[in-house]
């Protein structure tokens, strides 16, 4: 609008003009984050009028580089993100959107579009890869992840991983145990177990599912020493070891969950394996 003195500046036009779009397409990449979880949700584009319309609305927008037309997130399936929150990186060449998803962010179903795993690096959290996990320390901001039986290294034998005592693994499993009942009664925000709570059952279920193939899978590798990821210097069989052990404790993790929705205590499964004794 002119107001006599000049045209009136948009609302946003410094953040907008900040953005260092690419010289031939105009557009700049968007990735998009849940502001509550910290899972990456996907990655999309979008050019100086998309960022606006994000601005302006505080719904994600985007310029679909196929169409070549502007789309906003949800508008056919109702999976809108509301927008908390847009962040640029140091060089000012890649945007991020905080949101806060109504739903899966992938047209697949999953919640990130970044659920299929190609290789697992060495230094790969044994919490849940495809989700991000939660810690029992409210007081350390930096920690994202529920408690899970700690990696051995083992310097030793490389061929085998340290075992733990019997108890000493029970009380592990009793101690995750109770982190869960805190994150059932508390529900924290940011917290992975808080999500698979307000997603129900079917969720957790098909999390279990999953997690059971990965163990399956893992275990053939291990059998078959598989050497596709391993640190340097350390046996296939170790290797092989090491992944069955972590995709076991992520299949753990989420079955004490699915038992705590389903309102199953460990102690009935103790008792049903307790009858089966023979």
């Amino acid at each position: 609008m002119d107001t006599g003195g000049g045209v009136m500046a948009e609302p946003f036009a410094a953040a907008l003009e900040a953005v260092r779009y690419d010289a031939r397409s105009g557009l700049v990449p968007v990735v998009v984050q849940d502001v509550r979880t910290g899972e990456v949700l996907m990655l999309a584009y979008a050019n100086r009028e998309a960022l606006k319309r994000t601005l302006d609305t505080g719904q994600a927008w985007f310029w679909s580089r196929s169409r070549q037309d502007y789309w906003r997130k949800g508008a056919t399936s109702g999976h809108v993100m509301r927008v908390a929150e847009v962040r640029l990186d140091c060089d000012g060449d890649a945007v991020l959107y905080l949101v806060e998803p109504a739903g899966p962010a992938c047209h697949t179903g999953e919640v990130s579009c970044f659920h299929r795993r190609l290789v697992r690096t060495l230094h790969s959290d044994p919490a849940d890869r495809g989700d991000p996990a939660e810690t029992d320390n409210p007081g350390d901001p930096g920690a994202t992840g529920d408690p899970e039986p700690e990696e051995s290294t083992d310097a030793g034998d490389a061929s085998r991983l340290e075992q733990p005592s019997q108890e000493a693994a029970w009380d592990v499993l009793d101690a995750l145990w109770q982190v869960i009942e805190r994150r059932w009664r508390d529900r924290p925000e940011g917290s992975y177990t808080t999500y698979l709570f307000t997603q129900g059952v079917d969720k957790a279920a098909k999390k279990v599912g999953e997690e059971a193939v990965e163990v399956a899978l893992a275990a053939k590798n291990a059998v078959a020493h598989a050497q596709a990821w391993r640190p340097a210097g350390e046996s296939p069989a170790a290797a092989g070891h090491r992944e069955l052990a972590q995709e076991s404790a992520d299949l753990l993790y989420h079955l004490l969950v699915l038992w705590r929705l389903a309102g199953v205590h460990p102690a009935d499964v103790a008792q049903v394996l307790h009858s089966r004794a023979r």
